[in-house]
């Protein structure tokens, strides 16, 4: 069957039609749409950073503890300019397209995701429904941490020399110690990630999770390379709930009652969405 063949489409209304409670899962590809890089791959994280693509430096080295210690400047040209960029950038319409979704079932939305952009209280989901497993990019802590303290990134605007992705102006400072403050993401080879914000979303989901009866999970732009979001949305499956899967790459489902749609975030969401307002 072709996975945006009607059938499927008509399934996936179904399993809308049919929840009580929707979950977004999303992982890298869900910001693709809205003009984000993909960091996919050496190639890729290098067409977005030529600095980093001449030096060499793949992603997991750039996006480590290590490399502010060793080399500040350059960690937050990176993050910088990443935070700079997921401020300016606008949600695709497929954000207002799950929240509609969300809002008229009786136990709302949810979301879980790995992204640190910050795009889903962007596109107006409520602030205590959104689960950032991997931490925020809006969000600051001690690098060494001096203590679990974490605090807004609202007042650090990154000047960025984007030839040399290197930041020129002064890196944000720890407000306790007045040591290096770093984002409070979960990095590679990360012993000093402060998780208390994230924890403290994981356990509002967790509550959550025990109302809805018939939960269905929405996973988008989520592969296998850091499962994170995967993992996840087949704990909700294992527990009764149904999986509506839009990947372009990695569709594949395999409870026969769920649905796989080989489509970007949007154009998956969008061709669901046709395919309602076509049944009415």
């Amino acid at each position: 069957m072709d996975p945006l063949d009607p059938a499927l489409l008509d399934r996936a209304a179904e399993l809308l039609a049919q929840a009580d409670g929707l979950i977004v899962a999303a992982g890298a590809g869900m910001g693709v749409d809205s003009g984000l890089p993909d960091f996919r791959g050496d190639a890729g994280f290098w067409r977005a950073y030529p600095a980093l693509g001449r030096a060499r430096m793949s992603f997991t080295s750039v996006a480590s503890p290590a490399t502010f210690a060793r080399d500040p400047a350059l960690a937050w040209g990176f993050y910088g300019h990443r935070l700079a960029l997921y401020r300016a950038t606008l949600p695709h319409e497929g954000f207002a397209l799950l929240k509609t979704w969300g809002a008229r079932m009786p136990h709302g939305c949810q979301v879980f995701t790995s992204n640190v952009d910050g795009q889903f209280q962007r596109a107006g989901f409520d602030e205590q429904c959104i689960h950032e497993c991997h931490g925020s990019i809006h969000h600051l802590q001690c690098l060494e941490p001096c203590m679990q303290a974490i605090w807004p990134a609202d007042d650090f605007v990154p000047d960025i020399d984007a030839d040399a992705c290197r930041l020129r102006n002064a890196a944000p400072a720890c407000p306790h110690c007045g040591g290096l403050a770093r984002p409070n993401i979960l990095m590679f080879g990360d012993w000093g990630w402060v998780e208390q914000r994230s924890a403290r979303q994981a356990a509002r989901l967790q509550a959550w999770l025990a109302r809805p009866r018939r939960p269905l999970v929405i996973e988008l732009g989520a592969g296998t390379a850091v499962p994170s979001v995967r993992h996840f949305s087949q704990q909700v499956v294992q527990a009764g709930g149904r999986l509506l899967r839009i990947n372009p790459r990695e569709w594949q489902v395999a409870g026969p009652l769920d649905v796989g749609l080989a489509a970007g975030a949007l154009a998956g969401l969008r061709a669901i969405a046709a395919r309602m307002a076509g049944q009415t």
